[in-house]
């Protein structure tokens, strides 16, 4: 007899399953971003178990008191249309409470989002590619180290609705040898900071900041220069027509889009500084 669906908190030694099912749904994220996902949020990440394995997934991120962010939402296929993604999404917007939500939807569910409250704010777009670029020699760029962070973490909550700090101390972690991150910095002030990481398939730059699109420019040839001739991925705001032109400039080609959706009020953020967002799964 079929057990009935278990909804419970994944543990660190079970977040490689939301990460392996997202591979195998295409969305190639970070072989290692497991711990920073957990950083953001170590009770914002739900399975649900049916028969001893886990048959569905979510996440439920916190951000503080008033911002919130779903992503991993994903049935196995051979459990769909059992009501099981109903549940554990009910259970993430419940965790939720009545923060502002974000997530990145695929064209094809904006009307079942859209159902639940949320409305489309803009369209992102992947855009992927060889990476062809050297690292500018450019004495304004400098690795992302820890002396850096506290510069960085200032200048990064402009560009998200909440403080991400844990997030960040492990995204941007100058130790891992599958990123690396790059920071602008112009007379003793940050003026922008990228990061690029390994996938399943290739490296995926996210997020890239920058001031003006010049630096967004220098930004990208530092972090493109460390795999070049490798497969690369930008996830660009389409809003911002000169993150369009980075892309284009590096021979980058769409490959397909999500919609930023937000259920309350969409955050007044400076997309058009924003080239390339964080992640789909996290914001």
């Amino acid at each position: 007899m079929t057990e009935p669906l278990r909804i419970r908190p994944l543990s660190a030694e079970e977040m490689h399953i939301p990460l392996e099912m997202a591979r195998q749904e295409g969305w190639n994220p970070g072989a290692e971003d497991g711990p920073a996902f957990l950083a953001a949020d170590p009770n914002g990440f739900f399975g649900g178990e049916r028969d001893g394995e886990l048959a569905t997934v979510i996440s439920a991120v916190r951000y503080g008191e008033s911002f919130g962010f779903i992503g991993f939402y994903i049935c196995r296929r051979e459990d769909r249309h059992k009501g099981y993604g109903h549940r554990i999404w009910q259970h993430a917007m419940d965790h939720l409470g009545s923060r502002v939500i974000g997530l990145d939807a695929v064209k094809e569910q904006t009307g079942s989002y859209a159902g639940h409250g949320f409305k489309p704010v803009y369209r992102n777009i992947r855009q992927t590619g060889t990476a062809l670029c050297d690292t500018p020699m450019d004495p304004r760029i400098a690795p992302l180290g820890q002396g850096i962070f506290p510069s960085v973490l200032e200048y990064d909550r402009r560009f998200f609705p909440a403080p991400r700090e844990e997030f960040l101390k492990l995204w941007t972690s100058p130790t891992l040898e599958t990123r690396r991150g790059f920071v602008f910095v112009e007379h003793g002030t940050v003026k922008g900071y990228g990061v690029i990481r390994q996938c399943y398939e290739g490296f995926k730059i996210g997020p890239l900041f920058g001031d003006t699109p010049e630096i967004a420019d220098i930004l990208f040839r530092a972090l493109a220069g460390q795999v070049k001739g490798q497969y690369i991925v930008l996830d660009t705001p389409e809003p911002n027509s000169s993150a369009l032109l980075v892309a284009e400039k590096y021979e980058l080609s769409p490959e397909f889009e999500t919609f930023r959706m937000y259920r309350g009020p969409a955050p007044e953020l400076p997309v058009d500084q924003i080239y390339g967002i964080t992640t789909f799964e996290l914001g």
